[in-house]
């Protein structure tokens, strides 16, 4: 299954079967922080990530690793920003929305803070995971250390190519190596939910509705 088909997949199928799914087949959780959220819009995101990680500096240096990225990644890719979890500096803003919007990628997803929140959502409606939302800079705070290299968001590993799947449940990183496995899964994850509603309606309960799959 090439890329796209990956991408068209998950877009189409519910973001908690796709947590599910690779609980079971990567042995171990891919859902990150329940913090990173949705702060521009509701719209679904599914692409390939490419990674920038961002460490402390006093000195006041663009983020050139990021701004290099936006330009230089294919269509559809999902950036994602790696700090530690710092909440109270930005990593995104308007004119990286800009960048990411003129090269035709799919979100950023944010270890830190976004602002120019108003101008986003007024200009572009471009889909920003955050952690939080902080007028603050990174300049003379943070600087961009890597890119294209392995990044930690909390406790979850996130790695150049793996797809990344989110709405308002939350964030998803898939593993490239079990992205067509994970999905086939989450479809039949979403068939038997799918089912068990419809058995849960016709029985009036949801007790005889779970009765035949014993899963919730």
């Amino acid at each position: 299954m090439n890329l796209q088909e990956l991408v068209d997949g998950f877009r189409g199928t519910a973001t908690a079967s796709v947590a599910d799914a690779v609980d079971k087949l990567a042995g171990r959780r891919g859902y990150i922080d329940h913090a990173i959220k949705p702060r521009i819009n509701d719209k679904k995101i599914v692409g390939p990530a490419v990674t920038v990680q961002e460490g402390p500096t006093d000195e006041f240096l663009p983020p050139s690793h990021a701004i290099d990225l936006i330009d230089a990644s294919d269509a559809g890719s999902v950036i994602v920003i790696a700090i530690d979890g710092e909440a109270d500096v930005a990593v995104w803003g308007g004119l990286m929305t800009a960048g990411a919007v003129a090269n035709k990628l799919e979100a950023a997803v944010l270890d830190g803070a976004v602002r120019d929140i108003t101008e986003i959502r007024r200009d572009y409606d471009f889909p920003v995971y955050a952690r939080s939302a902080s007028p603050g800079t990174t300049l003379g705070r943070f600087k961009t250390l890597a890119s294209n290299v392995p990044v930690k968001i909390g406790a979850i590993e996130i790695r150049p190519g793996d797809i990344i799947v989110g709405d308002v449940d939350g964030v998803v990183a898939v593993p490239r190596e079990h992205a067509e496995a994970v999905l086939e899964m989450a479809r039949e994850i979403d068939a038997r939910e799918a089912e068990q509603a419809r058995l849960i309606l016709e029985a009036g309960s949801l007790r005889e509705g779970l009765a035949k799959y014993g899963r919730i």
